[in-house]
């Protein structure tokens, strides 16, 4: 490997090392070290003394959200079936999801971070990309190591998130975001791992070709196929050779990612295009034998929507709902409101009236609530509401649950045409 020089602009990745899971033994502590998947519904969670539940017992369809490393050694990983993990690891804890928790971490996180290195790339709940081209430090030599600077601020962001979460972290240090992104994974967990461009041959090239973020499954499998399998051999590909098998602008992109080539900036700031909530049912339900559980869930939905809008200064003008069927066919609707909302009982509203477009029949899997065409509301303003507001006061969370299930019927009748 090459002696490490500064490069013209240094970049971090930040991955939270098995976020959720990482979450959960924050308070339980008596788990660590332990196999334990977080998955299924939250309906089935309870305060667990002792009896921890084992994935072995578990019956149904729900998914794998995350997994500590000891229940990946055994072939776990996330977004596997909960019943194909019990298979590989039936001895395993299983733990509901708490997301409010997860969300809470992560603002957390990344605003430790934040305190040491501004200008920030939100990525999801547990990954960030940071600028570091131009902080103070970052080029300083720290006896021969002309990337001291650079290590020495990468470790003390890690320190922050650690010293405000309790939880550990992962950065990759390099000159850009592709390598960074793939740097980050190399020596997890509670890793810091440096890639300039003088390592990609000795550090990055043995990697599998799917470790390059943006080569997925389906183009994984072709280069498969043809026998490239590994960076290094993807690198090896004449640049014609790779375009007439994944068109001009994958294979020439392929090619300069091979070869460790990106220059994405840090985008610091994007507007959101749509903010949505959804969830899978434990089993199917029914419009007409489920009517009730269905609006409650329905509304819940609403209601966490509405309050993703509000805490985030937004309101939207198009409403929309996706179904998932019990034959896995996906349905979407959604209807523009003359003027925009962040409130529940709109969106839970015109929600209805997509819902009377579509034929109910069949038993449904997930169902999901989604508000698009966002705009920021000015400071100080409250969001249109696109309904009648009370009279005298705001209404409590409590009241505008049961406002909602006052005026509005839980589920479309089955009798309800369309709208």
């Amino acid at each position: 490997m090459s002696a490490p020089t500064p490069p013209p602009r240094l970049v971090a990745h930040l991955d939270m090392d098995a976020f959720y899971a990482s979450v959960e033994l924050l308070r339980r502590p008596e788990l660590r070290g332990q196999a334990v998947v977080v998955g299924g519904s939250r309906a089935r969670a309870a305060e667990f003394a002792g009896d921890w539940p084992r994935l072995g017992n578990y019956v149904g369809r729900g998914v794998v959200t995350t997994a500590t490393y000891e229940a990946r050694a055994r072939g776990v990983h996330s977004g596997m079936g909960l019943m194909k993990a019990a298979a590989l690891a039936p001895q395993a804890i299983l733990l509901p999801a708490d997301f409010e928790e997860y969300r809470r971490l992560s603002r957390a996180f990344k605003a430790a971070v934040a305190e040491l290195a501004p200008d920030i790339e939100d990525r999801g709940i547990d990954e960030i990309y940071i600028e570091l081209t131009d902080l103070p430090r970052v080029r300083d030599h720290v006896g021969h190591d002309p990337l001291g600077g650079a290590r020495a601020l990468a470790q003390d962001i890690k320190n922050n998130v650690r010293r405000t979460t309790g939880l550990s972290c992962s950065v990759g240090l390099a000159p850009n975001k592709l390598l960074a992104k793939i740097c980050s994974d190399l020596d997890k967990p509670d890793g810091l791992t440096v890639v300039m461009a003088g390592d990609v041959a000795a550090r990055i090239w043995p990697l599998p070709v799917r470790r390059i973020n943006g080569i997925g499954p389906k183009a994984g499998a072709k280069l498969d196929e043809l026998g490239v399998h590994t960076i290094g051999e993807l690198a090896a590909c004449e640049p014609d050779w790779l375009v007439m098998h994944f068109g001009r602008n994958h294979g020439l992109w392929m090619h300069r990612a091979a070869h460790g080539l990106d220059d994405r900036p840090v985008v610091t700031y994007s507007e959101p295009v749509s903010m949505s909530r959804e969830t899978t049912f434990d089993r199917d339900l029914h419009a007409r034998h489920d009517r009730a559980a269905l609006g409650t869930i329905f509304t819940t939905l609403c209601e966490q929507v509405a309050g993703d809008l509000q805490r985030k200064g937004y309101v939207g003008r198009t409403i929309g709902i996706k179904l998932r069927f019990d034959d896995f066919r996906i349905v979407t609707r959604d209807l523009t409101l003359p003027v925009p909302t962040a409130q529940a009982e709109a969106i839970r509203r015109a929600g209805g009236l997509c819902l009377k477009r579509v034929d109910l029949e069949r038993r449904l899997r997930l169902l999901g609530v989604r508000v698009g065409g966002l705009s920021k509301v000015a400071a100080g303003t409250r969001p249109v509401s696109g309904a009648s507001a009370p009279a005298n006061r705001p209404a409590a969370p409590s009241d505008r649950a049961a406002a909602v299930h006052q005026t509005l019927p839980l589920f479309p009748d089955d009798d309800s045409s369309a709208t």
